[in-house]
């Protein structure tokens, strides 16, 4: 899965995605976790944009009320099926979410929860493919903007090292990001696959990742057993 994941610095983000509007402002941050707010890729009246949103998809008939309905993840299998986000799929709010990597755990024949991060090879950045939805909470009249990763099975790297979960991030190729945004429902829905487990590499890392108090880079610093 990916519980938490790493976002790189804006300008390193903005090298990867060309935008015709940057609405956001953020900095590099090693430990994302839900309900944080993140940057997000997509798309108004045709121009790519880049804002900012809490990660924690609300659907519309929510009512801002996380209670009701709140997904941080969206299994690509049950895009059609799952009311918490099939309404934003087939609206065709979609849009990617920029990573650098993520974290999962592995349950050890000790029964200990390792922690490990997973990242591509040769690319500091990457997109992952998102759907997002908007909200009122009519109490307090409050606009709420949320995302939800979308998940496809693990590959077989990361059902080694991450085998709390059998799924992983929909991770896309720079040259589907366009297709994603843009393309029709079918299109879209093809390009939800298992990335090749040669193009990733992942390592154990220490618990301090456990904790939201710690955001440093050590945190994606592999640890030695022995």
């Amino acid at each position: 899965m990916c519980e938490r994941f790493v976002i790189a610095p804006q300008a390193a983000v903005e090298r990867e995605f060309p935008l015709q509007h940057a609405w956001w402002r953020f900095d590099a941050s090693f430990n994302v976790s839900t309900r944080n707010n993140v940057p997000v890729v997509r798309l108004h009246e045709g121009e790519a944009e880049g804002v900012m949103m809490r990660w924690g998809l609300i659907p519309d008939w929510a009512e801002g009320d996380p209670l009701k309905s709140c997904t941080t993840h969206a299994a690509s299998e049950e895009l059609d099926r799952n009311k918490a986000f099939s309404g934003a799929w087939w609206r065709g709010q979609r849009c990617i979410v920029p990573l650098s990597g993520f974290y999962g755990w592995q349950l050890t024949p000790q029964q200990y929860l390792q922690p490990y991060f997973a990242r591509l090879v040769n690319r500091s950045v990457f997109g992952v493919a998102a759907l997002w939805d908007r909200t009122v909470n009519k109490d307090e009249d409050d606009v709420i903007e949320g995302c939800a990763l979308l998940t496809v099975p693990a590959n077989e790297l990361l059902a080694d090292v991450h085998n709390t979960s059998p799924q992983m991030p929909a991770i896309l190729h720079r040259d589907e990001y366009e297709p994603w945004l843009r393309g029709s429902t079918a299109r879209a829905r093809s390009l939800l696959r298992t990335y090749p487990p040669e193009r990733m590499v992942a390592h154990a890392v220490s618990p301090r990742i456990n904790s939201l108090k710690y955001n440093d880079e050590q945190l994606i610093r592999p640890v030695l057993f022995g």
